[in-house]
């Protein structure tokens, strides 16, 4: 099961290796994607970049996940805490806790992995290495 898992892995990082230039090309070769198309049309626009605007929903998004991660966690700590000695409520609670853990550190991982991304792209669209 762990050498599934972490064939698994490897596998997702060497294609996130070789996808991740492909964007990168992609994103440099159209450094105009369209966003003043929209001013031709005679509808309401706004100042604000698109791209800005993904960001702060994944960015607000991610921040909703990690509520909710610290929320499981703070309930199979109190479950915890009402356990009472019972041996099977306790391994529950010890279950949801580890869960809820391992939930805000993905999340974390994504916050990382989405502002470097988002930073490397930025730096490509606009010429800076």
């Amino acid at each position: 099961m762990k050498q599934k898992v972490f064939k698994n892995l490897i596998a997702v990082l060497v294609l996130s290796v070789f996808i991740m230039p492909a964007f990168v090309l992609v994103a440099q070769a159209q450094p105009d994607l369209g966003i003043n198309y929209v001013n031709n049309t005679g509808l309401q626009t706004t100042n604000a970049d698109p791209r800005q605007v993904a960001v702060q929903i994944v960015t607000y998004l991610l921040t909703f996940l990690g509520i909710i991660a610290v929320v499981i966690i703070l309930l199979g700590g109190f479950r915890w805490m009402t356990a009472g000695g019972n041996e099977d409520n306790v391994a529950s609670a010890k279950k949801t806790v580890i869960a809820g853990v391992i939930g805000l550190i993905i999340i974390l991982s994504a916050y990382v992995i989405v502002n470097f991304v988002i930073s490397i792209t930025s730096n490509a669209i606009s010429g800076n290495f």
